[in-house]
């Protein structure tokens, strides 16, 4: 017999997991939202709604979090309608990026009421997460993680095993490094090519089929060229938030991380411009804006 499931977090991710699990015969009870319309989708595959985390946790085995980060993971877990306020033992999936210095605090504590941390952050997007076809990172005891296999399995089609709790975070913070990176780097890049007069369609026939040509290339690329806004659906606020994970990370395990440092800077002078809400690929008008270019517009050769 499956596991009752608690879901929160229906957003651009977490509807579409919930949807799979509803669809792979799993017994799915997600909590009031915001938005209606992906819980009112939801409800009608079968779900059920409750309107706190308490009662969301009474009613589960499993609880899978899909929100933003550590800070709400925390809040949902504290206060009289938190889940620990259920006080029963449970089995929770972190699918959020979270800070792995805050996840291994809490399953510590977490532990000492019966209560179970797995962290199992996601890499891919939205189009995936509806496919089932996400990739996902666990980090965990073996035992634990044996339990989430099957609940993870229902909306992925890879998993990898990263060590204990707190490891698959961090490796979603590394991942993001390195895709961030790209994306400062292609920013930047984009840039100095306007300033000499180069145009993002020639910067890209050089790039693509080259080595330095790779899916997130092509993804950034649709938004450079094409204007694809949703071709990524990461928002820059939220890259800023993994940057600043990574720092603190960085800073505890006393390592200097100066292109990190930069790659987060990027991103901050991007929020700062109130561009947070744009989607990442954005971050090359932002660059090109704040160095007197831009992307869209012919450019003449630099004097």
């Amino acid at each position: 017999m499956k596991e009752k499931i608690g879901f929160i977090g229906v957003g651009a991710m977490g509807s579409g997991m919930a949807a799979n699990l509803l669809a792979k015969g799993w017994p799915v009870t997600v909590l009031a939202y915001r938005k209606r319309e992906a819980v009112d989708r939801l409800k009608t595959l079968g779900a059920s709604e409750v309107a706190t985390a308490r009662e969301l946790a009474e009613a589960a085995d499993v609880i899978v979090l899909c929100v933003t980060g550590s800070d709400q993971v925390q809040q949902l877990l504290s206060g009289r309608d938190g889940i620990c306020a259920a006080e029963k033992p449970l089995l929770l999936i972190d699918c959020s990026t979270s800070n792995p210095a805050i996840t291994t605090k809490l399953a510590e504590e977490l532990s000492q009421s019966g209560i179970i941390l797995v962290d199992a952050p996601l890499a891919r997007t939205p189009k995936e997460a509806a496919e089932g076809t996400l990739d996902v990172m666990v980090g965990g005891s073996p035992e634990a993680v044996a339990r989430a296999r099957p609940i993870l399995e229902a909306f992925s089609a890879r998993i990898v095993q990263t060590g204990g709790v707190g490891t698959a975070h961090t490796m979603k913070l590394l991942n993001n490094f390195v895709s961030m990176g790209y994306s400062a780097i292609y920013s930047e890049a984009l840039m100095l090519a306007a300033k000499a007069g180069l145009t993002p369609q020639v910067f890209d026939s050089v790039l693509r089929g080259s080595r330095m040509d790779c899916g997130f290339y092509q993804a950034f690329f649709e938004f450079v060229l094409n204007r694809n806004e949703n071709a990524q659906r990461f928002a820059m606020v939220n890259a800023l938030k993994d940057m600043s994970y990574l720092a603190s990370f960085a800073q505890s395990v006393q390592a200097a991380n100066p292109v990190g440092a930069a790659v987060r800077n990027s991103f901050a002078a991007a929020v700062s411009a109130g561009k947070g809400e744009s989607f990442v690929p954005a971050l090359s008008d932002v660059v090109a804006a704040l160095n007197g270019v831009s992307l869209t517009d012919k450019n003449e050769p630099a004097e």
